[in-house]
């Protein structure tokens, strides 16, 4: 397979044929020590497996599927969060905007903005977010084809930012259920920009629970095989201490012993792939 852009970010990068990075971190952000817990964690998983490592959190899930669900901290606190992560653990941070004020804010704190998948077409809030952040990652619509996403990464690059990821999260397959499809990795590696695979979301039953999203666990790390295989640039996931009492995507969400087990694996699998 083709190599793609090499991507910087912090003191790791992605793409450019270099090692498999990993993604990881918490769907919502709860307290500042809980969070510092988990990403200190999972630095040392990927600091022992020598994997580029990237920490995403989100202040805020703007896209909860009820009104009643826990969204996060907010914008100033959470962010307060992330800065706390990144000057005591020293790791790259990840995460996600959904309005337009919050993209500069963000953008200070974060070294990867990323574009929510529901928000991916909307060109303005795309160009708005590929002028602030030094890395944007877009997610792929569940509604859209792999090479729709061609258009997206124009807009970004329209603004003269070429420092751009792709992330596979599933598509549509009927009501309340994703389907992940190897060959969408494939087709957006020909854009040239590194494709990472989301493989908890990826797992999702969206809105599967009533006013919640269920999910799959037991299929996250299958498909994080079957994508380490095809030949990504990194591992998107969400891990939690205990996913089971998780305020936001439990059910999707891995243990940390899981987690250690996917890099594992994942890092087998790329390597043999590569060769």
């Amino acid at each position: 397979m083709e190599q793609t852009r090499r991507i910087d970010f912090g003191a790791g990068a992605i793409g450019g044929g270099g090692p498999l990075a990993f993604i990881a971190g918490l769907c919502a952000i709860t307290t500042s020590d809980h969070t510092l817990a988990i990403a200190r964690l999972l630095r040392e998983i990927c600091r022992a497996a020598r994997a580029p490592f990237v920490f995403k959190a989100s202040y805020d899930k703007a896209n909860r599927t009820s009104h009643e669900s826990y969204r996060g901290p907010g914008l100033e606190a959470g962010l307060a969060i992330l800065r706390r992560v990144k000057d005591e653990t020293g790791v790259a941070i990840l995460t996600d905007v959904h309005r337009f004020e919050e993209i500069a804010p963000a953008a200070a704190v974060a070294d990867i903005l990323q574009v929510p998948a529901f928000l991916c077409r909307q060109t303005d809030f795309v160009c708005e977010v590929a002028r602030a952040a030094h890395v944007v990652n877009l997610k792929k619509g569940q509604f859209l084809s792999p090479w729709d996403m061609g258009n997206v990464v124009a807009k970004v690059r329209s603004v003269g930012n070429e420092n751009v990821l792709l992330t596979e999260r599933g598509t549509c397959f009927g009501y309340n259920n994703l389907v992940a499809d190897m060959r969408s990795l494939v087709v957006m590696r020909h854009l040239g920009h590194p494709v990472v695979f989301d493989a908890t979301h990826s797992v999702q039953l969206p809105g599967g629970q009533g006013k919640s999203s269920g999910g799959q666990r037991e299929f996250i790390l299958p498909l994080a095989r079957a994508a380490a295989a095809v030949g990504v640039d990194g591992i998107f996931a969400e891990v939690h201490d205990d996913p089971d009492h998780a305020l936001s995507d439990g059910p999707n969400s891995l243990t940390l012993e899981q987690f250690e087990r996917l890099v594992d694996e994942t890092q087998r699998i790329a390597s043999t792939a590569r060769r």
